[in-house]
Order: C-alpha cells, then sequence, then structure tokens
C-alpha cells in the first residue's frame, strides 16, 4: 500500500469489480500491469437453456456469488483488504441488477476500509486489456470492441477519453453468434460451436477452388466514408439458408467470411480517417481463432494489438483494475452515491 501516504509509490494495489452481466469477477492488480489474481465465475449453465442472459438469473446469480468470488480472489493475492489503495468497480453499462451487486460491494469495502472508489466504463475497460500483458499502445489509439452486446470503433485518447466513431445499427456480432448457433441447434454460447462446424467444413473443402460467397456483403451501399456494424441482416441469411438445408458447416464458414470481412473493412475506413496506425482490439468474440486470423492478415496495413490470453478478452475484473489504476492516477474518486447505468 501507500506507505508514503500519497498517489506516486513504488507499489500501488487495486481491486478491480465486475458484475455488468453473466461474469462474477474479482480481481487483485499491481500497479495497473501485473494480475495478482483474476478470480472469475461463468453463468453460462445457467442460461444455456435460454439461449441468452436472463437479467433476473444474472442479477441473483451475482449475489450468491460476489462474495466467495471476492474472498478466492483476496486469498490468490495473498493480501488484506487494509493492503488496498483503491477500488474500481463496473458501473456502466450493463444490466442494471447485475451492476448493483458489484456496486455495493465497492461501497462496503470504502465504508469499512476507506478504499478510495473509481467507477468503470465497461467498454472502455476492454480496452486495457491488454496493459495486463506487457503491451502499452500509445495514445491515441483505435479501439475495437466485439462482443455480446456491442460492436463498435473509438479513438482512444486517454483515460476517460473515447470518441465513438462507429457502432453497430441494430445487433452486436457476439449476439449474431448465438443466434446463428441457435438456428443450427448448436450449443450455447455460439461462438466457439460456429467456429469449429466452419473450420471442419474449411477442412474438409480444403483442396477445392474457393467458393462464391453464400451471404451478400453486409452495407455493401453504406457510404464509403461512414463507419458502422450491422449483423441483423445475416441472422436473417442463416435462418433462410438453414431453412432451406443447406450444409450447416457452410453456413458457419460463411458466417464467419461474410461477418469478419466487415470489421476488417470499417477498421480500414476507421484508420483511414484518423490516421492512427495502431488498434486494440478486445471483447468475447475476440476469443475467436479465426478473427485473430482475419485481423493478423490486416498487419501489414495497421499493427493490430488484442489479449493473447482468452479470458482478457471476455468480461473480467482485472481490466476493470487496470483501467481504474489509470483513473486513480489522475485523481479521480467516485463517493458512495454514485449510480449504476444500463448505457454509457
Amino acid at each position: 500500500m501507500n506507505l508514503a501516504g500519497d498517489d506516486k509509490k513504488a507499489t500501488v494495489l487495486g481491486l478491480g469489480i465486475e458484475t455488468s452481466c453473466d461474469e462474477t469477477s474479482v480481481a487483485v492488480i499491481e500497479n495497473g500491469r501485473r494480475i495478482l489474481s483474476n478470480e472469475i465465475y461463468s453463468q453460462i449453465q445457467e442460461h444455456a437453456p435460454f439461449h441468452g442472459v436472463v437479467p433476473e438469473i444474472a442479477s441473483r446469480s451475482h449475489l450468491l456469488k460476489i462474495n466467495p468470488v471476492y474472498e478466492a480472489a483476496m486469498k490468490q493475492a495473498g493480501i488484506q483488504a487494509e493492503d488496498l489503495d483503491y477500488c474500481a468497480v463496473t458501473s456502466r453499462p450493463g444490466l442494471t441488477g447485475s451492476l448493483m451487486i458489484g456496486s455495493q460491494l465497492a461501497r462496503c469495502l470504502n465504508m469499512v476500509h476507506g478504499l478510495d472508489l473509481v467507477t468503470v466504463d465497461h467498454i472502455e475497460a476492454h480496452m486495457y486489456a491488454v496493459f495486463l500483458e506487457g503491451k502499452e499502445p500509445k495514445y491515441p489509439f483505435l479501439g475495437l470492441l466485439l462482443s455480446g452486446g456491442n460492436s463498435a470503433i473509438f479513438r482512444v485518447q486517454g483515460p476517460g477519453q473515447m470518441e465513438l466513431l462507429g457502432t453497430t445499427m441494430d445487433d452486436a456480432l457476439g449476439e449474431a453468434f448465438d443466434k446463428a448457433a441457435s438456428v443450427l441447434d448448436l450449443p450455447y454460447p455460439g461462438g466457439p460451436y460456429v467456429e469449429k462446424e466452419g473450420r471442419m467444413y474449411a477442412q474438409k473443402h480444403a483442396s477445392a477452388p474457393e467458393e462464391p460467397a453464400l451471404f451478400p456483403r453486409i452495407l455493401r451501399d453504406y457510404p464509403s466514408d461512414q463507419i458502422a456494424f450491422s449483423f441483423s441482416g445475416i441472422k436473417t441469411a442463416v435462418l433462410q439458408a438453414a431453412r432451406k438445408g443447406e450444409d450447416p458447416g457452410r453456413i458457419c464458414y460463411h458466417f464467419q467470411k461474410t461477418s469478419f470481412e466487415l470489421v476488417t473493412r470499417m477498421l480500414d475506413r476507421a484508420v483511414a480517417r484518423t490516421g492512427l496506425q495502431t488498434v486494440v482490439a478486445s471483447g468475447g468474440v475476440l476469443a475467436s481463432s479465426t478473427l485473430r486470423e482475419t485481423l493478423q492478415n490486416c498487419d501489414g496495413r495497421y499493427t493490430i494489438l488484442y489479449p493473447e490470453d482468452r479470458k482478457l478478452c471476455t468480461d473480467n475484473a482485472a481490466m476493470i483494475g487496470a483501467l481504474g489504476y489509470r483513473l486513480w492516477q489522475l485523481g479521480v474518486r467516485d463517493s458512495l452515491d454514485f449510480a449504476v447505468s444500463s448505457r454509457r
């Protein structure tokens, strides 16, 4: 902890708390870069029967798991609450009931142990996952977020400074993966299973000439100077292809190819508009090896950074602590009456 009594000490220990959706996570972070613990309880099995997150189930699960997850994180880090300097907690955006559980733990730690409170934007925190692996992108950089609830590109100027360049007009890419999987009777969450089916199809037809696209180019007539995503149309196209009896593997292969082409096209536009040559990517969809390979093919045009550890792509408290550290260093402090919000 801060033995010198100021914010310039050699070692700063921070707690991150993440309960925005369906992961209950608590992490201990040293100097905003080193993970001492990053405990995550995933609710996937609880929501799997519904092929999506049920808010009431999520809130109840957070309430039951938050204390054990906190205790496990502290034990793994080998510290006591008195050793911490700040507590960073997700306050936006997310499911309101879920956010309230994490925020109450943060308030309790402030009242009992006097920890500084720092509220964090969950979306922005994804951009700081790479800092936990020794990567240090220089500001400003482009931030690409692809998750179950968001598909967007930002200009990141610094901690607490993000400019939205383009977002989805309807559905997020992660949600489209889940819908495609549901249509094809694949398990939830859909991403890993859609990727597996697509890879098997690609391997089976590796020696054949490249076949025509199964799905039309997304936003093919969208103005070339604008940035946006849209995945509702390809969800409908997947449903129609399945009803026609199309090979599920072929559907999965072309669903990914078409969706990821839109991602790289919009990144090209963002680079051209801003002149920035570094892209920091994160979000649950970045756990896809197929997407990573697609982005790596762009590396000659600009530098792509993303968490190598796939656990850091999905929702986790370590990224909350990492951003919280930088805000704390800038003097950001929040009071007990901070509010949670479903929006940014």
